[in-house]
């Protein structure tokens, strides 16, 4: 079977399976995968919970894995029970206090790094253990505090031990997609990148409703993203399970989908024996072909910035939840100075000089979209100077809207209506100092959920952030319409549509469209510029005949009208769980 042009696949092999699994076991599982899919890669692992692998055994699975023509490499669990004494710590991961955990931990690097020249770590390699040695060793610490300064010190100590071992070593930390608690667990990314040769990208998304980590679907794109921005030509790939979609298989085709068009070069399927008896592994090859062939295509991914500072809090998972609704997000973990758009939200504010950049960023021109989070947290640092809004503590719940946008008269208002009630903070703000582009009508009331201030040469726009985020997905296309137009500046296109869409675009006018939505549904997706018509990739199919919309116009009394260029929307239809391959020809 033919490799793929921009990306390979690999396999997770974990310390149950080889533990228990023949010879003509290994070869049957190897030879049904290589029927499916062009596997290029398998990860053993040699430690997992109560389960160590002997190097002997360790070198077969290699050399039975290599006749194959397949790289073999390493995997650790960092799960254990020393001395059969458990430890107060989620899942028995290892205590990085006790001289006893730590020794182990050097034995199980040790043993590894004697078969292969390469080690992944699963995401387990963090720490929850609150025993009385790591209560005494933290003091007056924060447990953030104690944790990531342990971490690094352990994992300076595995990396050199590895290498000690095995001088062509490449050690790799793959970090777990719950990227926002990272922090409280020890996982320092701004600093282990650098202690690391590798990092990996935990790209594996769960069923949403019944799972506690509020993991969306598009994470699957917006982690990969981010962690791409983080350690630039490092990332190995993504990693994705069953786990929360065997009952789906389009859910988990789907975050192969998205891994890879995050930019993923290798995908772990975790794990090797679980994939065989799934209907999956089968399905996935045409699915691939398709994304490889539009990846040919493709430029480089763009989207509005996001600053996700390493170590952020606040807000979690909110761009995975804006991201299904449409917008087309770039997460960066520094402040991007020349970007044509920001969006800042809690997670941002965690760093001491936020307000002092957005307020440098947005006095020069820079068009910046903050979240009620982030108003929050940042509001006796200095923001107040830069709009009226202001923080009531009340809540006001609705369900219809006023689209009023203050660059278009009268004419363009704009009323729509969600099926539910969505509760909101009840902002204040000052009529003419501040313009509220959606209102949300309450009876002979209405209160902001997006409002704008001109501040130098730029424009300063707050979000209203419902307060559960899975409200957004109740606002109807009028509303996540304008959110996404103004969440793109600087983007060739924008989403118009109900939620559960997303948009991923790249640098070349291409892009593609993905339904999440439960039936065949119609997307509008607006064009900025000169445009003759949408191209879909996959079939030739010409979307004509744009309709031009609205152009900004004098307001009232105003001296000018505001110039953009022009608009053009083209109407699409796709089925649940498809994605569309589009390319504007201008």
């Amino acid at each position: 079977m033919n490799a793929y042009r921009n990306f390979s696949i690999a396999s997770y092999m974990y310390a149950y399976y080889v533990k228990d699994a023949t010879d003509r076991q290994i070869r049957e599982g190897v030879e049904e995968y290589l029927r499916c899919l062009p596997l290029s890669k398998v990860y053993v692992e040699n430690h997992r919970a109560t389960v160590d692998i002997p190097v002997e055994r360790l070198k077969e699975v290699k050399a039975l894995l290599e006749e194959y023509g397949l790289q073999v490499s390493g995997g650790i669990t960092s799960t254990v029970l020393v001395g059969g004494a458990p430890k107060p710590a989620l899942f028995d991961t290892f205590c990085y206090t006790d001289p006893a955990h730590r020794q182990e931990y050097l034995r199980i690097v040790r043993e590894n790094a004697e078969v292969f020249d390469e080690i992944i770590l699963d995401d387990f390699y963090f720490t929850s253990c609150r025993c009385e040695m790591c209560i005494a060793a933290k003091g007056k610490q924060s447990w953030k505090d104690f944790r990531q300064a342990q971490m690094k010190a352990f994992s300076e100590e595995i990396v050199a031990e590895a290498k000690r071992v095995n001088p062509r070593m490449n050690f790799i930390i793959k970090y777990p997609n719950w990227y926002e608690s990272h922090q409280a667990t020890g996982y320092n990314p701004g600093i282990q990148k650098d202690i690391f040769d590798m990092i990996y990208t935990g790209t594996e998304t769960r069923e949403p409703f019944y799972a506690a980590q509020h993991l969306q679907r598009y994470e699957s794109y917006s982690a990969m993203r981010l962690l791409e921005n983080a350690a630039p030509g490092r990332n190995g790939g993504g990693w994705i399970d069953l786990g929360g979609s065997a009952d789906n298989i389009s859910r988990f085709l789907e975050q192969a989908e998205f891994s890879f068009l995050g930019g993923a070069k290798e995908l772990t399927l975790f794990n090797f024996p679980s994939l065989l008896s799934s209907p999956a592994l089968p399905a996935m090859d045409s699915v691939l072909r398709r994304v490889d062939a539009f990846l040919d295509q493709a430029g480089r991914p763009v989207g509005t910035k996001v600053w996700e500072p390493f170590d952020a809090e606040g807000e979690d998972q909110l761009i995975s939840y804006l991201g299904m609704c449409g917008a087309v997000l770039e997460p960066v973990p520094d402040f991007p100075e020349e970007a044509p758009s920001v969006l800042l939200t809690q997670r941002s504010a965690c760093k001491p000089d936020a307000v002092e950049k957005l307020e440098a960023y947005v006095r020069k021109g820079g068009k910046a979209v903050v979240t009620t989070g982030f108003l929050r947290e940042t509001w006796n640092r200095g923001i107040q100077e830069m709009t009226s809004v202001r923080l009531t503590n009340r809540h006001v719940s609705g369900r219809r809207y006023m689209v009023d946008l203050s660059e278009f008269d009268y004419a363009a208002i704009r009323h729509a209506h969600s099926d539910e009630k969505i509760l909101f903070e009840a902002l204040d703000y000052k009529t003419n100092a501040t313009w509220a582009d959606i209102l949300l009508m309450c009876d002979e009331d209405n209160f902001p959920v997006l409002t704008e201030d001109l501040y130098g040469r730029g424009k300063l726009l707050i979000l209203n952030v419902p307060e559960n985020f899975a409200d957004l997905y109740k606002l109807p296309a009028a509303v996540t319409g304008i959110l996404c137009r103004e969440l793109s500046a600087g983007l060739p296109f924008y989403l118009s549509a109900e939620p559960k869409w997303s948009l991923i675009a790249w640098d070349n006018d291409v892009c593609c469209l993905h339904s999440f939505r439960p039936m065949i549904s119609r997307a509008r997706i607006v064009v900025r510029g000169a445009c003759e018509s949408l191209q879909d990739l996959d079939t030739g199919r010409m979307y004509q005949n744009g309709v031009l919309l609205p152009a900004p116009c004098k307001r009232q009394d105003g001296a000018l009208t505001r110039t953009a260029p022009p608009e053009y929307a083209f109407e699409v239809t796709a089925a649940p769980g498809q994605s569309l391959h589009l390319k504007i020809l201008r």
